[in-house]
């Protein structure tokens, strides 16, 4: 899949744009607060209908203008997608193929985007939470049906603690709940152990060709229990280990919504022993490594690296240049550009001109 046309109109510091993109490397070259990062996040936006910076969808909106609007034209194997957002005051309307969009999941189907962000490079440092939605995020795209289960898991897990908030939680309902919890956790844990497997097939393939020499990462899944034994009885033992001090607590302190996952470099954690250079390089590997997960060429998603040259000494920045020179379609924000074939698009003030 390829972005083939983007139009911005009242977005963010863009009144009106069209810009046409090629299959492989684009470049958004400007200096800082030039508006590199809008068109990044514009992008992106298509693929989840949200945004990475903001949870208001009204931050996107030009000031005094009543709407904006994402439209891209997108080629999937061969045939021409016309997908199109439109931010009101009121919500926002998405059309693919001047059709309703009635769930957010049918954009999956069309576009898939991978986005790497500065702040990403703490991400081996980050709260688990934000390690679970790369893992949830990620997992939804490649397996249907997974956020629906995720979001049966959440409504018992909010059940079950509404209850323990309780003066005198029925312990007979508890009983219920927990048992439902822990079978609709199953297949939650079993896709995050799968899904981290298959990661770790290409996360050190990816920072060796960057590095520039042999380096082995692995992500090691920290599941609340291992889904390799016998699950719902040491589930069960767990929560039933548990239970006095959840009602004391009131809350529930076992299951999905605990888990996280860690990179292991040398047989230690990067984030304690690997330096800084060596995080963000595990950072960027992981965010590209979905890419290799996709079997299909055509249908492998679209990658885009907001800042990514930043921080990488020369070497390293070619070496990425060229890796990424090999994937179907990329786009990159940088305030440098080195000598490499790219369509390139100088940024100045929110003008953009593509070079000759």
């Amino acid at each position: 899949m390829t972005v083939q046309r983007l139009e911005l109109v009242n977005y963010r510091s863009y009144s009106h744009i069209q810009l046409t993109f090629d299959a492989q490397l684009n470049v958004f070259l400007g200096k800082n607060g030039a508006g590199k990062t809008n068109l990044a996040e514009a992008i992106h936006f298509l693929s989840l209908a949200r945004s990475f910076r903001t949870s208001d969808d009204q931050d996107l909106l030009q000031k005094g203008q009543p709407f904006a609007k994402v439209k891209a034209v997108i080629d999937l194997q061969g045939r021409k997608q016309t997908l199109e957002i439109v931010i009101t005051p009121q919500g926002k309307k998405i059309l693919l193929n001047q059709k309703p969009v009635k769930k957010l999941s049918e954009l999956s189907k069309v576009i898939h985007v991978l986005f790497f962000e500065p702040r990403d490079v703490m991400l081996f440092d980050d709260l688990p939470k934000v390690r679970r939605k790369f893992l949830d995020t990620h997992i939804s795209k490649h397996q249907e049906g997974y956020l629906q289960q995720l979001s049966q898991y959440e409504a018992l897990l909010n059940e079950r603690n509404l209850l323990l908030k309780s003066a005198q939680p029925n312990r007979q309902h508890l009983t219920v709940l927990t048992k439902q919890l822990i079978e609709a956790s199953y297949p939650i844990v079993v896709a995050r152990h799968s899904y981290i497997e298959n990661i770790n097939k290409v996360i050190s393939k990816i920072t060796s060709v960057v590095k520039g020499s042999p380096i082995d990462i692995k992500l090691q899944y920290v599941p609340y229990v291992n889904p390799k034994q016998d699950f719902f009885k040491e589930a069960s033992l767990l929560f039933a280990s548990k239970l006095e001090d959840d009602i004391r607590k009131k809350t529930t302190q076992l299951g999905t919504q605990r888990e996280d996952f860690v990179a292991i470099y040398n047989q230690q954690t990067i984030v304690s022993y690997g330096s800084q250079g060596e995080n963000r390089l595990a950072a960027i590997a992981l965010k590209i490594a979905p890419y290799f997960l996709v079997e299909d060429q055509a249908l492998r998603p679209i990658i885009v690296l907001d800042d990514v040259l930043s921080e990488l000494d020369e070497p390293t920045q070619k070496r990425l240049l060229q890796f990424l020179q090999k994937l179907q379609q990329v786009f990159i924000t940088t305030t440098h550009m080195l000598d490499s074939p790219a369509a390139i698009y100088d940024i100045q003030n929110s003008h953009i001109q593509r070079r000759a």
